[in-house]
């Protein structure tokens, strides 16, 4: 049943809508962008946050300022001397550092600077709303203070908003550098989350239109041209796709989406951790690692005998103290 909260916002949202769809559809966006509570819900949450949070004890911290917000990142290996990757990794809607730490640990025992970002309204960084506008100028002051990367990985809408942020798809925000892309558990389009939400909170028709023109007048770019993959992916870098057919919030179609783009994108299953779990998952781990890993010497795409691992490109990178 409805909470009481719901009813009322559903019913105010109805009438604001006959008085003015466009305003309706502002709030609405407003409503859809507001992140959830960051306090952890469970027993299995706590521990799990309570784990992440011992393992970012080691990190420094940097809060990275940029248009419209503040955003905390958490730097590992950053006074480790010598040649290094360096890879950035951010996390989902309703995530944050702490439930990517296990991901973040794995990579920085390999030696790597890994650079582990919250995105606004999520985790230490500030605020209470989130969408892809504010994501990707959180990812991109991440690019401006710590420089190029060599593999950029992202859970859920993290993962897609690093794709669209290698691609420099908003207008006024340069494209990040970035080798090699992993996308776990990602949406490759996004008009389906505003439908949801639409039937969720019943807005009329004229209030669903206004909201998602909303997100052209925020972002700079109609939810349409969300929904348009191809162009998305360079097919100069390589890609990783980790999805589980089984996971219930994003379906493992947007996986395929991807993976259709090119032979640039190598799809790797992780089925049986679903949409959650897949971030701590010792099978992604490995299959992240060979990825990484693998050197590239022609221009040809390679895999290994298991067909898990596409090949790297090598070019110089930035590099930034």
């Amino acid at each position: 049943m409805p909470s009481f909260a719901l009813k009322v916002t559903r019913s105010g949202l109805s009438g604001l809508g006959r008085f003015s769809p466009k305003l309706a559809g502002k709030v609405a966006f407003r409503l859809f962008c507001l992140t959830p509570s960051r306090r952890p819900r469970g027993s299995k949450a706590k521990t799990a946050h309570r784990e992440g949070r011992e393992r970012l004890v080691v990190a420094e911290e940097f809060m990275l300022p940029f248009p419209g917000g503040r955003a905390m990142a958490y730097r590992f290996n950053g006074g480790a001397k010598g040649p290094r990757k360096r890879y950035l990794v951010v996390h989902g809607w309703g995530s944050s550092s702490e439930y990517m730490s296990e991901l973040t640990a794995f990579l920085a025992s390999t030696g790597a600077e890994v650079i582990s970002l919250d995105l606004p309204g999520h985790g230490r960084s500030a605020g209470r709303f989130l969408n892809v506008h504010l994501a990707i100028s959180a990812i991109s002051a991440a690019s401006i203070r710590f420089g190029a990367f060599d593999a950029a990985i992202g859970h859920s809408f993290g993962g897609a908003c690093l794709a669209l942020a290698s691609a420099g798809f908003l207008p006024r925000i340069d494209a990040i550098e970035t080798k090699k892309l992993v996308l776990i558990g990602a949406p490759s389009a996004m008009r389906w989350l505003f439908r949801d939400f639409g039937r969720f909170m019943r807005l009329r028709p004229q209030v669903q239109t206004e909201l998602e023109a909303e997100v052209g007048r925020i972002t700079g770019r109609a939810l349409t041209a969300y929904d348009e993959p191809h162009g998305v992916l360079d097919p100069s870098r390589p890609v990783l796709v980790i999805h589980a057919e089984d996971d219930k919030e994003v379906s493992a179609d947007h996986a395929r989406a991807y993976a259709a783009q090119g032979e640039h994108v190598r799809l790797f299953w992780a089925n049986g951790f679903g949409h959650r779990r897949i971030v701590s998952a010792a099978p992604v781990f490995e299959a992240i690692d060979g990825f990484l890993s693998e050197v590239v010497k022609t221009e040809k795409s390679l895999e290994s005998d298991d067909g898990t691992v596409l090949s790297i490109y090598r070019t110089p990178v930035r590099r930034s103290s």
